[in-house]
């Protein structure tokens, strides 16, 4: 028995692409996953009459849970790189509810396997705070506090945070990059898709050598080139730092995750980069960090599995009451 009527639609909609799970049932994996690309669709409810009318056989969920890229308000929302805007209620779902895409992530931690994630060091995972932090388009960070009745997101905007440089060649790089137009350097700028651009062209300035412009794509592909291959060390290094200072921040010694769409392309290169050596490398806390696992989440849809989840407790709880 449940409070809300099966199946439960869940979805992840981002700036470019809408991915959407059907849910048979509380505690299960969403199902009839697809992928639609935003730009076929004129709103997000035609995107979803669209993934219903083609990938579900035109079944009406009971409920409904999305994670958006973008600010939400109560039950508004506004994507941050789509022109996607407006109610949940304007789905015709009975209950309809947004997290945000970081929210989403975090709530699917609790629910992943072992072949879903590869161990960056530490110990194995502890029960407690656990944090997640992401490298996309921009720069993603959540934290998830176990609490009586399952677990509670925390959403913020940790990504704007001044960006991390331990050494004096790392202040090197952010000097490029305020010569280059920004004042203020925060992590997102460089601890992202667009960041890995901007990193490598700083490192080109830094060393006094003219570099073609590549996207992040290339970059990550043509590591066989020195410059690439600085820039992705340089990149797991600060992103080592920044999540260290995430861990410290929120106490998560249940866990430091990574996701996001730019790691699960160099997952080696993350495993045998500075990142973990950089994260405990804190003069006053380094037993501390040491203590805490870290994680890349290679999972496919991780944020299905969040909204999944998110909706299983809050239909428990409206049972109960």
């Amino acid at each position: 028995m449940t409070a809300f009527e099966l199946p439960w639609l869940v979805a992840d909609v981002g700036g470019t692409n809408a991915r959407f799970g059907l849910v048979a049932s509380p505690g299960a994996r969403p199902s009839q996953v697809a992928v639609l690309a935003g730009a076929r669709y004129r709103t997000l409810a035609d995107a979803v009459s669209g993934y219903l009318a083609e990938h579900a056989g035109g079944l009406r969920p009971g409920a409904a849970c999305l994670a958006v890229a973008g600010p939400i308000d109560g039950d508004r929302y506004r994507l941050t790189n789509s022109p996607w805007a407006g109610s949940v209620r304007d789905l015709g779902v009975p209950f309809a509810a947004l997290l945000n895409d970081f929210e989403a992530l975090a709530l699917s931690l609790p629910h992943l396997d072992g072949g879903e994630l590869v161990s960056l060091g530490g110990p194995e995972p502890a029960h407690g705070v656990k944090a997640v932090l992401g490298p996309g388009t921009g720069l993603g960070v959540g934290g998830l506090i176990p609490t009586g009745d399952g677990w509670t997101p925390i959403p913020g905007e940790g990504g704007h945070v001044t960006l991390p440089a331990r050494d004096d060649r790392e202040l090197e790089i952010v000097r490029a990059l305020r010569a280059g137009g920004r004042e203020h350097v925060v992590a997102e700028d460089v601890l992202s898709g667009p960041g890995l651009v901007r990193l490598h062209r700083a490192l080109a300035r830094v060393n006094g050598v003219t570099a073609p412009d590549l996207t992040a794509s290339d970059i990550v592909a043509r590591l066989d080139d020195s410059l690439c291959a600085e820039t992705v060390e340089v990149f797991c290094a600060m992103l080592g730092s920044f999540a260290g200072n995430v861990a410290l921040t929120l106490g998560a010694r249940g866990g430091v995750y990574l996701g996001g769409g730019v790691l699960p392309r160099i997952v080696e290169r993350v495993r045998t980069s500075d990142f973990r050596t950089r994260f405990a490398a804190n003069p006053d806390m380094s037993s501390y960090l040491e203590g805490i696992a870290t994680a890349l989440i290679v999972a496919p849809q991780p944020a299905l599995t969040g909204a999944a989840a998110w909706l299983a407790q809050r239909a428990a709880k409206e049972l109960i009451s």
